[in-house]
């Protein structure tokens, strides 16, 4: 259209109309004033106003879509990528998400996100964790969204989406992409990263070759999405859900299915509800909210990442959380989702059973759910959508009163040799159990000597060859947390020496690292502070030194006398880490926190709820 047409055009001419093809704005007067119009719909600054709207109307927007009043500009959180294989599924659901926000009256934004692929990422995807948090905080502030879908799936996309909408707090509703179908060998269940473990076991036993081994774990993923097992996927989109930043029952829903689909056009439709009614994440993520998370957590047999990701969001959001809540809240609880790593099924099988409602159906009964009237993104209360929901499949879902285990959440060990250690309980095999915390002289105690590892390579390069580790040696690695690692990598699997494993003995194992949450087995870890932490025990630790573990008085303790360890700390050298390979290395670990508290960049805590509280970001011409 030229500009001196009419704004609705000339008679007999083609052109279409100034104002977007004659699509009027839909005036909806429960709307609240929208951020997004401080962009687009300011008439007492049209030349920005202008500026801001003609760039977003040249890939086919019209003016009403962008500018009306009662239309909110809602973002998609695109976290799938050919980079990010366990959430790309992402791309075509956002289709879904969009046709959702449309519906309801929105305009849908999608934008990338940083890629955080667990098993693409080095030295460790959790570097980036926080690099992807402080990217979305940076478009969620600073372009013109009312509200945004954050699309999650693999292990830290969830959390780094969490800690982002906290810190900014707009609307904001999460969307998993969901677990891959099961895996099979013949008819042997294949659980992705469980596999890997027993696998590894297998190998160094000599049961499987080379071939099988590799064979037996690609088996483990056939079909889009993430991990089909109860790991650190798995468990932070539950978590997302218990929290009630998700739909429902909406979690669990493996990527292929339908019903993922449906999710994804009803959770667009709903943040747009979220807009309408001003709720934002401060309003649902308080801290009962996530003591609900902590409870669910324990009777899915959550990952021992959860701490981490769970108490980083805290922080960001301002809520008072610690890996003592962790205990309080949650280690006295049953454990009732019998799906790998602590148990036998797969996450297809778990959802079909019912999923997380089903879960925490059993609390709710029990009143064991320590705040069933917590808000939920569905405008429910979480013991609203989820009382009555109880499963069908009691191989699956155990009921609470005959649970898996009892007393199955996270212990949080103290003492000399750190201040804060996690232990699952969950997967403490009757094996592990029986070698180390049924002695009726010392019950759930053990001592034993350590077998100090500098890190994965030190650990392969040595475990095999290192004659004085045996039965009852503690292995212990370090340099593997949020500063020495960096990024604090999910390097504490450690095996036993394959002479071991064949005599089918365990070996208690002990890291300032991370491990996968869908390792089966019961280390102690997240040990902070770290050993790069100046005047961390762990530091000064070295073979041949007794330690101490004992779960009943949650205590870690090294046998040095107190002479002893001040000596070490007063001659040894500062611990030595990797340098660092690129400039956000060098970044992260200037500003890092410890695991207990989260791992959480120490300068961007004071940053909370910045839309409210830091205003609206200057016009940038």
């Amino acid at each position: 259209m030229s500009p001196s047409c009419p704004p609705t055009g000339c008679d007999g001419c083609s052109c279409p109309p100034r104002n977007g093809g004659g699509v009027a704005d839909i005036e909806d007067s429960s709307m609240p004033e929208l951020r997004s119009k401080k962009w687009f719909n300011n008439p007492h600054n049209p030349g920005m106003t202008a500026l801001y709207i003609e760039r977003y109307l040249n890939f086919g927007l019209t003016q009403p879509e962008i500018t009306g009043k009662s239309r909110p500009v809602i973002g998609i959180a695109q976290t799938g990528s050919d980079m990010s294989p366990c959430n790309r599924h992402h791309v075509e659901l956002a289709k879904r998400v969009r046709d959702g926000i449309i519906a309801s009256g929105g305009t849908p934004l999608e934008f990338p996100c940083h890629p955080i692929q667990e098993t693409g990422k080095r030295p460790t995807a959790c570097l980036d964790r926080n690099l992807s948090y402080l990217a979305l905080v940076e478009v969620l502030y600073g372009y013109p969204l009312d509200g945004v879908v954050l699309l999650s799936g693999c292990d830290k996309t969830t959390p780094a989406l969490l800690m982002g909408a906290a810190t900014v707090n707009i609307p904001a509703i999460v969307m998993n992409v969901g677990p891959m179908l099961n895996g099979y060998v013949q008819d042997e269940k294949m659980g992705s990263g469980t596999v890997v473990w027993e696998m590894r076991k297998r190998l160094a036993a000599g049961k499987i070759n080379y071939e099988q081994f590799l064979d037996a774990v690609a088996a483990s993923a056939p079909s889009v999405g993430h991990c089909n097992t109860m790991g650190t996927a798995s468990t932070m989109n539950a978590m997302a859900e218990a929290l009630g930043m998700a739909l429902p029952g909406s979690s669990s829903i493996p990527a292929v299915y339908r019903e993922r689909g449906q999710c994804a056009y009803m959770t667009g439709r709903q943040i747009v509800e979220l807009v309408r009614k001003d709720v934002k994440p401060s309003d649902i993520l308080t801290r009962e909210a996530f003591l609900n998370a902590i409870a669910t957590c324990t009777a899915i047999g959550g990952s021992t990442n959860a701490p981490i990701h769970l108490n980083a969001v805290a922080k960001h959001i301002g809520v008072k959380l610690d890996n003592d809540d962790w205990e309080k809240y949650g280690h006295s609880l049953p454990l009732l989702v019998n799906v790998q790593p602590a148990g036998e099924w797969l996450c297809e099988e778990y959802h079909r059973a019912g999923g997380l409602p089903a879960v925490i159906a059993e609390l709710l009964e029990h009143k064991t759910l320590p705040f069933p009237d917590a808000k939920t993104v569905n405008l429910k209360s979480i013991g609203e959508n989820c009382e009555g929901k109880h499963t069908w499949d009691r191989r699956v879902i155990f009921p609470y009163d005959k649970p898996m285990m009892k007393e199955a959440g996270f212990l949080n060990l103290k003492g000399t040799l750190f201040d804060s250690a996690i232990m699952k309980t969950s997967v403490i095999s009757p094996d592990f159990r029986a070698q180390y915390l049924e002695n009726p002289n010392d019950p759930m105690a053990f001592e034993g000597a350590v077998a100090v590892f500098e890190g994965p390579e030190d650990y392969h390069d040595r475990i095999d060859s290192s004659e004085h580790i045996k039965a009852g040696t503690i292995l212990v690695m370090r340099g593997a947390g949020p500063k020495g690692y960096p990024g604090a990598a999910e390097v504490v699997n450690m095996l036993p020496p394959a002479s071991l494993v064949k005599q089918g003995i365990e070996l208690p194992c002990v890291g300032d690292g991370r491990q996968s949450g869908t390792s089966g087995t019961p280390s102690i870890l997240n040990a902070s502070p770290e050993a790069a932490t100046e005047g961390s025990m762990l530091g000064y630790l070295r073979d041949g030194d007794k330690v101490r573990i004992d779960l009943l008085k949650r205590r870690a303790d090294v046998l040095l006398s107190p002479e002893e360890i001040a000596e070490r700390k007063k001659t040894w050298p500062k611990f030595p880490v990797p340098e660092s390979q690129t400039p956000w290395q060098e970044i992260f670990r200037n500003d890092v926190s410890e695991l207990s508290e989260g791992m959480v960049m120490k300068s961007a805590v004071k940053f909370q709820r910045i839309a409210q509280t830091r205003g609206v970001p200057r016009d940038n011409h």
